[in-house]
Formats: C-alpha cells, structure tokens, sequence
C-alpha cells in the first residue's frame, strides 16, 4: 500500500511539470511558426514593391549568415557555390601539389614546396615563378585563381612551366597530384640536455600517433625527461587526439573534458583509455593568444590536473564545438552544438569579466573560466619592429635566397649552418643594390601628429621639433643593416634553411633564437620554481 501510495504521489507531483514542458514546446514552436510567417511576409512585400529587382540568392545568404553569426562567430551558413569548403568536406575528392604559392612583384612564385609532395618531388623549387599551368598564361592572375588552377582530383596530370634564376629558359614538369594531408606534428628535437620539444600545428586523425612517434624517438635516441610541447598559433581540431596525447602522461580513466549541450545527443564526457607511458615527465606547454579549442582542451586539463607547467600568454579562449548539418539544395551549417568544461568544471569561452567563476586544480591552485588558458608563467615581451621586418615585408630575404640558391647547390649540416660574415655582406650588397628603402611606422603617426597640430594652430611653433625628429627618423639601409644585423642573420638563416632542408629546416633555426623556448628550458631546468608553480 505504502509503495502505491508513492507512486500515485509522485505521478501527481510529476504531471504538471510534464504539462509545463509540453506548455512551454508548444508556445515555443508557436513562437517560432509566427517570426517564420513575419520573415516570408517581408520577402514577399519586397518582391513585390521594391523599387530595385532583388538578388534573392545575396538577399538570403546574407541573412542567414547575419542571424548565424548573431548566435556566436563559429556557426556558419555554407552555401552550395561555397567549392573550397566542399572539396574539404568530401573526403578523397581534393588534391594538389603540395606548396605554398606567393605573389612578389604582382607575379605568382612558389615560395614552400613541402618535402616528399608532388611538386618537390617533380624538381620544382621554391623561387620559381609560375608562368603556365595547362598551357594558361597564370603572369596576370590573382593568387587564387593561381592556387585554385593548382588543385584537382589527386591522379590527375598537371603541367606546370616556370621561370628559375639561372636558367636561360622556362623549365616545364609534368607529374599528377595527389592527396595532400600536411603532417601537424611538424618539428621535435632536443633542445637542451634531456628536454625535447614537440610542436603540434593542428589536431588532425593522426596527430596524437605522430606525437607519440616523435616522443618516443626523443626518449630513445636523447634520453629526454622533460618534455616542452609548443601549441601556439595551434587553432585546435579534433577534441578526441588532444584526449589521447593527454592519455600519454596521466592515469588511466582520467577525465579530460566533457561536453555539454541542451540536447542530450550533443553530451559526452571524455577519459583516457589507456595506461600512460610517461606518467613521470617532466612538462611544460607553450601558447599564445592563437591558441584555442582542442590545443586549450590540452593545455586546460594538464593544468588542471597540475600535470604540467603553462607558460606564455593568454590563449584565445574557444570553448565551444561544432557540428557540420547538411542542409536542402547541397548546402550545409557549421553549428554550435555544445561547450566543453575542464577537468575543474570551469569553460574557457570567453566571455564578459563580470561574470568569471573561479575554480580550482586538483592541487587547490585558483583558475578562471570565461577567459581562454591564464599560463601559470606569463610571457611578456616588447615587440619590435625594424628593418629585418621591413626586409621581410618586402621580401628581400626570399628574393636573395632564390639567387643564393642558383649559385650554390648546398648548404652545411643543420647543425653547423650559420650566416657567416661573407653570407651576410653578400646580402647587404643585394639589399643596397636593389635600392632598398622603407618607411618607419614612427615616421607615419610623426606625420598624422604634425597634421593634426598644423589643424590646432601650433605649426610655427613647433617647426623646428618637427624638422630635427624627421631627419632622426630617416630610414639609413647601410646604419640599420649593421644596427640590426642579428635579427637579420636570424631571418635569412632560416629562409636559406627552408630552400635546402625544407620546412624542417626553417623550424630548426628559428627554435635556436626562439626566447620562449629559451625560457622554457631555464623554468625546467630550475627545479625550485617549476614545483613551486603547481603547488
């Protein structure tokens, strides 16, 4: 008797809330059934007064994508003529050559053909202007069109004809293109006795495989014990590959992340699945404000579980996951379907300071939610800009590789290579040679400062601060190229790198310069602090 009673008494409880949800559907799809009617209504009144033929196609996709992008910046409206998104989305269906592709004196170059792709593999090298693909003259062409003339279905035959310094006539390859999938763990080495260094440039089905691979030849071949794992710029990817490189270094059926959405289908919590096979590795994680999603899901949970130092500076702060829906008539929604929270339960979303919670790691330590990945140690430093950025710019150290290149058919080991002092002057005589001239950013606002004064009457007397600041600030080539020769030398380094040992190449000269990693391997190697920073 007391068991029915119960139960009549909780069906009688539980009937009005049901009620109240069935309310609440209803006047909801209501709701929803009457805008729709408003949104139609207006389309009609439009196509039948307004004063100009309409473009119903531009009229609609924008709309939709104002209403999407209303919601949060990542749910996205993809129309069917959308062709780049499409041959992503259809798997096996895009090919290419496999290089980066620039524009330099409104002529298209192939500035990164990557190792071990077709166009390497056909001879083709960085520095050679394209001036045919399939027999069309590609000299006047937008970099799109020159990069979208590239791609097609991998097997099929290309035919590319380019100009090379050195050469007295165009060289012609023919070769078919293939699949291209870049590999995103992209450089590891040791860089201090015992501390290895892994990038990751994105999360893709293999990146976690990759990232094993890489550790485990450090651990064999350098004997490391501490690992700095380099997830700047890193825009994230598949949520499930950042669970599996955690999987690495915490215990089994540790939870990483969880999602959560207002329907059910949406909700999953993520653990490890396996055992980790460095439980005792000494870790360090870098990101920058470029780091978001899957890299801060990473870099989130280490932190959490006060498995791993962070050190940089604030990360982008993009806690939410979507969804690809296909839509009528070959188009297709990227949609926001849930947000995920760390271990600690706190989201990195950003969202408005005022309403942040604080939370804490498995140590006790303080973090908030709604503001991206705080570092445990924060990196802050002056940016500068002279002229090794203005030569950059102006691509003088791409326009002396491709010279250096014709003249020089290798360079050192990676290990010994240098700019020595003949390199260097070598590249000051191109540089003054070919005119180099540059206009400071400080000479700029100087200007738009005197326009404004000249505007409030003070031209007469401030004349003559105006005259010595700009004779100051003249840019001098042969001062600055001495003032700065370091920066240079650097830049170059790894320009010339690329041409001979590819994007590996690059990397390993640009980690011997790079501070952060610099101060990541003196945080490791300064037991004290380290410790001190997960307490």
């Amino acid at each position: 008797m007391k068991n029915i009673f119960l139960f009549l008494l909780a069906t009688v409880i539980s009937l009005p809330i049901i009620a109240q949800e069935a309310t609440t559907k209803t006047n909801n799809a209501n709701a929803l059934t009457e805008h729709i009617d408003i949104y139609c209504s207006v389309l009609r009144e439009l196509e039948n007064g307004y004063v100009d033929t309409l473009n119903h196609k531009k009229l609609i996709k924008e709309s939709l994508g104002r209403m999407l992008y209303s919601l949060d910046p990542y749910t996205q409206y993809i129309p069917s003529d959308d062709e780049e998104f499409l041959k992503r989305l259809q798997s096996g269906q895009y090919g290419g050559v496999g290089s980066v592709i620039t524009l330099m004196d409104e002529k298209p170059y192939f500035s990164e053909p990557y190792e071990g792709k077709p166009a390497a593999k056909a001879g083709i090298k960085a520095g050679d202007q394209i001036q045919e693909i399939d027999g069309k003259d590609c000299s006047k062409l937008k970099i799109a069109d020159v990069s979208q003339m590239l791609r097609g279905k991998p097997g099929t035959t290309i035919n590319i004809k380019v100009q090379r310094i050195g050469e007295k006539k165009p060289l012609k390859f023919t070769f078919e293109r293939e699949s291209i999938k870049m590999p995103t763990v992209t450089y590891w080495a040791e860089v201090a006795p015992k501390i290895g260094y892994i990038r990751i440039e994105d999360f893709i089905d293999r990146t976690s495989f990759d990232f094993r691979k890489a550790l485990d030849e450090l651990v064999k071949t350098k004997q490391i014990e501490s690992l700095i794992i380099d997830l700047r710029a890193n825009g994230g990817g598949i949520v499930d590959q950042a669970v599996d490189i955690a999987a690495l270094f915490v215990p089994l059926d540790t939870k990483i992340v969880e999602m959560r959405g207002d329907h059910n289908n949406t909700n999953r919590t993520y653990h490890t699945q396996t055992a980790p096979i460095y439980p005792d590795m000494k870790l360090l994680v870098l990101v920058d404000e470029n780091t978001a999603s899957s890299s801060e899901i990473l870099s989130g949970s280490l932190q959490d579980l006060d498995r791993a130092v962070i050190m940089g500076e604030q990360s982008f702060g993009k806690g939410v996951v979507q969804n690809i829906r296909e839509l009528p008539h070959d188009n297709y929604m990227k949609m926001t379907v849930a947000k995920y929270f760390l271990p600690s339960g706190r989201c990195v979303q950003r969202i408005d300071s005022t309403l942040r919670k604080t939370y804490k790691t498995r140590n006790g330590r303080e973090v908030e939610d709604g503001s991206g990945i705080t570092p445990d140690s924060i990196i802050a430093e002056d940016v500068r800009i002279n002229i090794a950025d203005y030569l950059f710019v102006s691509n003088m150290y791409f326009k002396y590789a491709n010279v250096f290149q014709s003249t020089h058919a290798s360079i050192a080991p990676l290990e010994q290579f240098t700019i020595t002092d003949e390199i260097f002057e070598d590249f000051c005589k191109f540089v003054i040679d070919n005119k180099f001239t540059y206009t400071l950013q400080s000479e700029k606002y100087l200007n738009n400062l005197q326009e404004m004064i000249e505007q409030e009457g003070y031209k007469e007397i401030t004349a003559e601060v105006f005259a010595n600041m700009q004779e100051a600030l003249k840019p001098n080539v042969e001062r600055d190229l001495k003032l700065f020769a370091d920066e240079i030398k650097q830049n170059l380094a790894a320009e010339l790198a690329k041409r001979y040992y590819y994007e590996w190449g690059a990397f390993a000269i640009s980690i011997r310069n790079d501070n952060w990693v610099n101060y990541a391997v003196k945080l490791i190697n300064n037991e004290k602090e380290y410790k001190s920073l997960l307490k």
